[in-house]
């Protein structure tokens, strides 16, 4: 996969695209959406995907606060991945494509870094009274 791409984006959806563009990484959000799963549960619910490319996956979205690693203090040692618990809150989809659509009108044309684009996108999917979710 590219690397993030140097400079400021266009608008909010140009960086969430980015953060979360690829083959895999939206099958497996799409998994750690339902409950949190140790790296070889991935494995299998997603035949076709290597190692190389999920352990690869699962580090750019943890390092974009997307998805949060566990390590527990066991032998042999266990991980689980799960998404951030500001992510997991439903809303309607009205109200989040309304939200998502006023921040992506906001945005557009003032070109702004990629750790403030991941703030503003991490507020679209949370409640905003969360104080989880603005750490």
């Amino acid at each position: 996969m590219a690397s993030r791409r140097p400079g400021s984006y266009v608008c909010g959806i140009d960086a969430a695209v980015d953060v979360i563009g690829g083959k895999w990484k939206v099958l497996i959000l799409w998994e750690l959406a339902k409950r949190p799963h140790r790296f070889g549960e991935l494995r299998r619910l997603l035949p076709g995907v290597t190692e190389k490319v999920l352990a690869s996956h699962l580090r750019q979205l943890e390092d974009d606060d997307v998805v949060h690693r566990e390590v527990f203090d066991e032998v042999p040692p266990r991980v689980e991945y799960s998404l951030r618990a500001c992510l997991l809150r439903r809303s309607s989809i009205t109200t989040r494509r309304a939200t998502v659509h006023t921040h992506a009108r906001n945005r557009c044309g003032r070109g702004s870094s990629l750790p403030a684009l991941r703030q503003a996108l991490i507020r679209v999917s949370c409640t905003t009274s969360s104080a989880q979710c603005r750490s």
